[in-house]
């Protein structure tokens, strides 16, 4: 049988060789297979929008380009990589020689074999990025330089995906979907969305989870733009970036740092014994800085395996479909579900029965432990939902108390809750 770690890295290899950027056809390819797998409302926004303090860009759209030498042989050509043309070049024909080529030229000195990704999206520009031995390897003399690309009007292209809830209270998972031929950063985060969203599908969640596949920055900026009504319902909020590398998991905070998903997380990774980091929010990285951004202050934390930049792999030619494994990608799908579930029931609740300690013997809440290897730590786990259940104190504030695992302490306050001990 498949496991759910190789049909995202399935999705993965799917997905790379097309070549997306903030707009364009290859967001919108993109989409169409991630709607494949849950369904999605997309959205066209209009080149010329006002979004916040941006406008939305020209749509870009590529069709080939190359460099040519005096054979007539492509030595560097877009059909082999998107990673090969500068993100967002304007279109050229032209034979220029080496001297003068070597001015749009990107490489990694340091990694001579890897392409690097480079985009110039504000600033009309054209380029080619090669590896470093490949420019080494050229002769002088003339080479035909061709890019057949539009910039013209057109749109920003987002799409949503929205798992209801029992409360119309969100959670936001976002992951950005403007990378070209990049595994980690950021296929494996569109697939670990996807999966999860499949998974939460399959239940009735208490919060309404919306998912979030845009371009980063700019799409997150257009979407909190055009959803302004719609913030307030935001609650908890969640970025997925590199998350299928090698690396140990890696959670940053909101900018808040105390957020209900700042200290799901950090109880969720720490139970877990995982090797993890818990890192600091900094106005840099992925789009939690958008959700973050004072006006907004939302509780949207980023979950990553190794974090951006953090890897040599980082937006070259070497975070290709071998850097991710399954493995990682399906842990990383097991922590956001492992957090969500925490979330989900995270409650707050009032001890109906105040005075004294309610006798749970006489409502068959002792003899429901028999037989149970955990008795007494179910036992112990009553008591303390009874003793916090003050309307102030919340589930995780009990386990973390009490140092009892989570779902003893739900599991608890379930049974509490249907002897009228305690409500919601």
């Amino acid at each position: 049988m498949t496991t759910a770690g190789e049909e995202m890295h399935a999705l993965v290899e799917r997905m790379y060789p097309l070549c997306r950027s903030i707009t364009g056809d290859g967001v919108r390819a993109t989409l169409d297979i991630v709607g494949e797998y849950v369904p999605l409302q997309v959205h066209e926004v209009p080149t010329g929008t006002q979004v916040l303090d941006w406008t939305v860009p020209q749509e870009w759209n590529i069709r080939d380009a190359y460099i040519a030498d005096a054979t007539g042989r492509r030595v560097v050509d877009f059909a082999a990589s998107s990673l090969h043309v500068l993100g967002y070049s304007v279109p050229v024909s032209a034979t220029m020689p080496l001297s003068v080529l070597r001015g749009h030229l990107h490489t990694l000195p340091d990694h001579p074999a890897w392409v690097p990704y480079r985009t110039s999206y504000y600033k009309p520009e054209w380029g080619f990025c090669l590896a470093q031995e490949t420019l080494d390897a050229l002769p002088d003399g003339d080479y035909e330089v061709h890019i057949d690309s539009t910039l013209a009007d057109g749109h920003l292209t987002y799409a949503e995906h929205v798992v209801p809830g029992q409360v119309a209270d969100e959670v936001i998972v976002s992951c950005h979907v403007c990378h070209p031929s990049l595994a980690n950063d950021n296929l494996a985060g569109i697939a670990v969305a996807t999966f999860l969203a499949r998974a939460l599908a399959e239940q009735t969640p208490y919060y309404t989870y919306r998912f979030l596949f845009a371009p980063g920055t700019i799409g997150a900026i257009t979407w909190l733009a055009r959803n302004a009504e719609r913030v307030e319902r935001v609650k908890h909020g969640l970025v997925l970036a590199c998350a299928g590398d090698s690396g140990q998991l890696t959670y940053k905070q909101s900018r808040r740092g105390d957020a209900e998903i700042d200290r799901v997380m950090r109880h969720v990774l720490a139970a877990s014994e995982r090797p993890h980091h818990i890192a600091e929010f900094t106005p840099y990285g992925y789009d939690e800085r958008q959700f973050c951004s004072p006006g907004f202050d939302l509780g949207v934390g980023s979950l990553s395996r190794t974090p951006y930049a953090g890897y040599p792999e980082y937006h070259t030619s070497a975070d290709n479909p071998d850097f991710v494994s399954p493995e990682a990608m399906e842990d990383t799908l097991a922590v956001c579900r492992e957090a969500f579930a925490v979330l989900d029931r995270n409650r707050r609740y009032v001890n109906l029965s105040p005075y004294g300690e309610p006798q749970l013997g006489r409502r068959g809440l002792y003899d429901s432990l028999g037989g149970r290897s955990d008795a007494k730590q179910a036992q112990m786990a009553m008591l303390w939902v009874l003793s916090l259940s003050d309307g102030e104190h919340s589930l995780l504030d009990v386990a973390e108390r009490s140092g009892l695992p989570f779902d003893t302490v739900a599991a608890a306050a379930d049974a509490l809750h249907d002897a009228e001990l305690i409500k919601a």
